[in-house]
């Protein structure tokens, strides 16, 4: 069966892209890849569908980034839709980058991630790891901008007071 050119077009994308994707995605899940993979595969599902209307209009990336935040704020929102249950450990965790250039651990960064509230974690994601503007995240996070720059500011003070514990400990042992 031949491919058609939106096959194509969609598949390139896919390679090109979605790596990135789940990492980043990850942040917005606060370390939990399991989700995360979940939330892109669903974007990545719903971006094919309107393949056609979001190349024409070149928004491809802001539209799959806008059904990342929306499946993860939907899937916080309802924890009853979930099907799996969960447990203390996860038995099949994979292994993340555990060191950051400031030399914080990938662990100490992704539980304090998990402290912020839903909002905050995504607007410092697509802020600060995505580097998208405030206009570009209040678009994404179907809000103001007044909203984001509110939400990017707490959980920033929010980041350091939860992060600073660990970098005083690295720094002066």
């Amino acid at each position: 069966m031949p491919r058609s050119s939106r096959d194509e077009e969609f598949s390139a994308f896919v390679t090109e892209r979605r790596t990135g994707l789940v990492r980043s995605a990850c942040l917005l899940t606060a370390g939990d890849t399991h989700l995360a993979e979940d939330l892109v595969q669903t974007a990545l599902a719903r971006l094919y569908v309107a393949w056609p209307k979001v190349r024409r209009a070149g928004t491809e990336s802001a539209y799959v980034w806008r059904i990342i935040v929306n499946a993860h704020i939907d899937e916080v929102r309802r924890p009853s839709r979930r099907k799996e249950r969960h447990v203390p450990e996860v038995p099949d965790r994979p292994a993340l980058p555990e060191t950051f250039p400031d030399g914080l651990g990938g662990a100490e960064v992704r539980n304090a991630l998990a402290a912020l509230p839903p909002g905050m974690r995504a607007a410092v994601v697509l802020r600060h790891w995505l580097d998208l503007s405030v206009g570009e995240t209040a678009d994404l996070m179907n809000c103001s901008e007044g909203t984001v720059k509110s939400q990017t500011a707490k959980a920033a003070a929010r980041l350091r007071e939860l992060l600073s514990p660990a970098v005083a400990e690295r720094t002066y042992p």
